[in-house]
């Protein structure tokens, strides 16, 4: 019998919803949870944010570009995974061109719950839509993904960044049915694909 997936997706900075925090912690099956992040100034005292409320075991695991077979085993290790907000392209680098990546989607497909923030929630469907906002360049980027939501793109400070023609745009050029605005301060939970729990405002758009 195959496990169910559970996918939590943030439009901004944490800490989690109340009940999709309660849900996050149900789907645990040992309270051990990772937390992706990348390191920068004042982000030791900003991390207890992601699991606040929770009654979990954090391990801190700070993004680079190569890992140890031991920083490996540790991400495996764990019962559910968090991935942080802040640089997208950097969470892509970090995460999407190593290892990281298939140790996620195992983990996904053994039924731990997954959870992205802001530039977390962007790179785990199949694609990866960078606003302008977050680009350098002021453009709309495409990326591949981790892969762990089919046929929805996502979009994040959905209000706040007044992203409606982005996420638009990001259905065209992907040729996925569906887009995902979550605004800040929202989220929602994904349960085997579905769409089963909101918190906050969410933007639905459907490809024209």
């Amino acid at each position: 019998m195959e496990s169910s997936t559970h996918l939590f997706l943030f439009g901004s900075s944490p800490p989690f919803t109340p009940r999709l925090a309660s849900k996050f912690e149900n789907a645990l099956e040992q309270p051990k949870v990772t937390v992706l992040y990348i390191e920068r100034e004042g982000s030791v005292d900003y991390l207890p944010k992601y699991t606040s409320g929770m009654k979990v075991e954090a391990d801190h695991f700070p993004l680079k570009s190569h890992y140890s077979e031991q920083e490996l085993n540790r991400l495996s290790g764990s019962g559910g995974v968090i991935i942080g907000g802040g640089d997208t392209l950097a969470y892509h680098d970090y995460i999407i061109k190593t290892e990281l990546t298939n140790i996620l989607q195992d983990k996904f497909q053994q039924g731990q719950p997954i959870a992205g923030f802001s530039a977390g929630a962007l790179i785990s469907p199949e694609y990866c839509v960078i606003s302008p906002e977050d680009h350098p360049e002021r453009i709309q980027v495409v990326k591949t993904g981790i892969g762990l939501l089919k046929g929805v793109v996502i979009s994040a400070h959905f209000l706040e960044w007044n992203e409606h023609k982005n996420l638009e745009a990001a259905l065209k050029r992907t040729g996925v049915p569906k887009g995902y605005g979550i605004a800040e301060g929202g989220g929602i939970y994904l349960k085997d694909q579905q769409l089963v729990g909101v918190e906050g405002f969410l933007h639905i758009e459907h490809q024209k």
